[in-house]
């Protein structure tokens, strides 16, 4: 452990220049007064590596100094080749750019890994797409792309869900991310985060002025926290149904971000009791998409709402409308 944790050190340093201890103490899941150990340990092996004190101080390697060593264990080496989403790579226009980066990286494998990475990269592959997720709008994410990478302002064109007319923003980005195969921008407007659909963006316009992000965020530190506000949202409704077992596997993965809980299922009865959490009573309309597999059985207004949007759906084809 003590090895591997030394070599990443040394990748880190030469990878970011220097590196407040802290930092690599948190990397690394150590504690500082470790990470100065090892820092010694370094330097007695023979790498020029040094440590500055102070607010601006950290740990830096000799201006210069190289290593090609790659320190790459099996599974590391499979780790690579196991890449998620190889449509996220051709969308950002990288797909030759990976393969060529995968050979290179095969060639600089050590001999003994190298059958083990071949045989990752045929036999294990990650798709993110949805089954059956229907046609999707094109995205063009190259300008989204460039202001990401120059740090610069954005103006979007943006039209949200269930609304005509686009809107106009100016944001500060942090970075794009793909979920479920879909994109999208992570940015702050007005020193608040947040999340806009790619397949949304009308337009974009990189601006001038450079990038305003609050002070010691990440992407990964902002998606976090919209993330948590879109699966945590409360719902306002509590509602049970029942479900037929025929189409209880269908109704759990359509039904899942609205699930309060998972039913008890003892794999018996013909109907299994499930509790919704809904944000307002309309949502309980998609449940028609269920047809008679699944029946409301509470509140009485969410029982009342599915039962007037189903005599809706009749009336609609009724035999004498086309007459």
């Amino acid at each position: 452990m003590k090895s591997d944790r030394l070599l990443s050190i040394l990748l880190l340093l030469q990878t970011r220049g220097r590196v407040p201890a802290h930092e690599l103490a948190a990397r690394l899941e150590v504690s500082v007064r470790t990470i100065y150990r090892d820092v010694e340990a370094l330097s007695a092996s023979g790498v020029p590596v040094y440590a500055e004190r102070g607010r601006h101080g950290g740990i830096e390697l000799l201006a210069g100094f190289r290593t090609d060593v790659t320190g790459l264990t099996v599974d590391e080496s499979r780790a690579l080749f196991v890449l998620a989403a190889q449509g996220a790579h051709a969308a950002l226009g990288l797909d030759s750019a990976l393969g060529s980066a995968l050979r290179k990286v095969m060639a600089a494998l050590p001999a003994p890994h190298r059958p083990a990475a071949e045989v990752a990269s045929r036999r294990i592959l990650v798709d993110a797409t949805r089954w059956k997720s229907g046609p999707q709008r094109s995205v063009d994410l190259a300008t989204l792309q460039d202001a990401v990478f120059a740090d610069r302002r954005l103006r979007l064109r943006y039209r949200h869900s269930g609304e005509r007319e686009t809107r106009t923003y100016t944001v500060d980005p942090y970075g794009l991310v793909a979920k479920a195969g879909i994109w999208y921008l992570v940015a702050d407007r007005r020193g608040l985060p947040r999340l806009f659909r790619a397949d949304r963006v009308h337009s974009a316009t990189v601006l001038a002025q450079p990038v305003g992000r609050r002070a010691g965020l990440e992407l990964a530190d902002v998606w976090e926290v919209l993330r948590r506000q879109v699966e945590e949202r409360p719902g306002g409704i509590d509602v049970t149904v029942r479900v037929r077992r025929d189409r209880l596997d269908l109704f759990l993965r359509l039904m899942a971000p609205y699930l309060a809980e998972l039913p008890e299922d003892d794999g018996e009865n013909a109907w299994v009791t499930a509790r919704l959490s809904l944000g307002e009573v309309g949502e309980a309309r998609q449940l028609l998409q269920f047809s008679d597999r699944v029946e409301v059985l509470a509140p009485p207004e969410v029982r009342e709402e599915v039962a007037r949007a189903a005599a809706s759906v009749t009336g609609l084809y009724r035999s004498d409308r086309l007459l």
